[in-house]
């Protein structure tokens, strides 16, 4: 499991090569898309961009996973986003718009995951090696 400063690394190089190529490299990874979300610090109240892939999106609703590869820890942006459900999302490298987060029930989870397992199966084994269930959220605008 790579480090918090690691993860920041990571993102922070894949959002340049997004910009730097005009969209053109980074806004797919493993076959699925990759958004970049924003979200409002719940303790700093700056913003903070991550890079995620997004196994689902139909029309305006997107659905990425709070993974973090497995990690036994929830995300940091999830934490952000639950206290500050405003969000901001960019597609390729479109502008960021406004949009609304929002985690899912247990129910709504548990009907969505086999939707999300089949898009990208690599899902599974990162729930596999966590205890928590991993969450997934919708973004609307």
């Amino acid at each position: 499991m790579p480090t918090d400063r690691q993860l920041k690394t990571i993102t922070t190089i894949h959002r340049a090569v997004i910009t730097c190529s005009g969209g053109m490299l980074g806004t797919t990874f493993k076959g699925m898309p990759t958004i970049k979300l924003t979200t409002t610090g719940r303790k700093s109240g700056r913003a903070h961009t991550v890079v995620l892939t997004a196994p689902i999106i139909d029309g305006d609703t997107i659905v990425v996973v709070a993974s973090r590869g497995g990690d036994p820890t929830d995300p940091a942006w999830l934490h952000n986003l639950r206290a500050n459900p405003s969000v901001r999302v960019a597609r390729g490298n479109g502008p960021a718009l406004p949009m609304t987060a929002r985690v899912l029930s247990s129910a709504e989870r548990d009907a969505l995951w086999p939707e999300v397992i089949s898009a990208h199966p690599g899902y599974a084994d990162y729930q596999a090696l966590t205890t928590r269930t991993i969450p997934l959220v919708t973004l609307t605008p």
